[in-house]
Parts: structure tokens; sequence; C-alpha cells
């Protein structure tokens, strides 16, 4: 099993930037197909912001991020990351990382992923 820890959320004013990190231990992304980023605002559904596959170089982002967010992998360091640029106070949410293995839940469906990690609390100030 493999264990996740986000670390980078903080308060920053609209038009910042932010970089996300997600650590894997215990265990190596190679082990699965795609790792996820995710959010969740208070009182909503948590939703898909990106996807990055491991082995390969195909990246994917939510249409409401995409322009502003850069998904990348440290294969060395076992490590993936959000660049998030521009940010907007709809931003603001908890963001976690998660690991998928391919299945017939759309890289989009939460119930794709599989080991998920705390979080990291982005709130974005007007």
């Amino acid at each position: 099993q493999v264990q996740l820890v986000e670390s980078g959320g903080e308060l920053v004013q609209a038009g910042g930037s932010l970089r996300l990190s997600c650590a894997a231990s215990g265990r190596t992304f190679s082990s699965y197909d795609m790792v996820g980023w995710f959010r969740q605002a208070p009182g909503k559904e948590r939703e898909f912001v990106s996807a990055i596959v491991w082995g390969g170089s195909n990246t994917y982002y939510a249409d409401s991020v995409k322009g502003r967010f850069t998904i990348s992998r440290d294969n060395a360091k076992n490590t993936v990351y959000l660049q998030m640029n521009s940010l907007k106070p709809e931003d603001t949410a908890v963001y976690s990382c998660a690991t998928r293995v391919y299945g017939r839940l759309s890289y989009t469906d939460v119930g794709g992923y599989d080991n998920w990690g705390q979080g990291t609390q982005v709130t974005v100030s007007s």
C-alpha cells in the first residue's frame, strides 16, 4: 500500500501562485497507472482537477483549471506536483492526490482512484 502526503497549500491572494506536492512512500508511483489531483470546497462534492500518466507523458485537466494549472512528476523523488498560477477565489478547496489503476471508470471519476492523501488546504483571498 502506498501512503500519500500532500503539502504546499496556504493562503494566497487572487492572481498568485502555489505549487502543491504529493509525495509517495511505502510503494512507488510506478505501481500505478495514473496519479490525480482532486479538490473539495466546503459544501461541494470532490471534483477532478488534473491527472498524469505515470509511465508516459499524457496529462489531463479540468476545464476550470486548463491553462492555469500544470501537473508534473519527479520520478526520482516519487513525487507529483501541481503548479497553480493565476489563482482565483473559486480555487479555494482542500486539494488531495490519489493513485489510479486503469479500469472501467474515467480518470475524472473519484471512484476510479484507490489510495488518497489527507489533503492540503488552499485558500485564495479576493
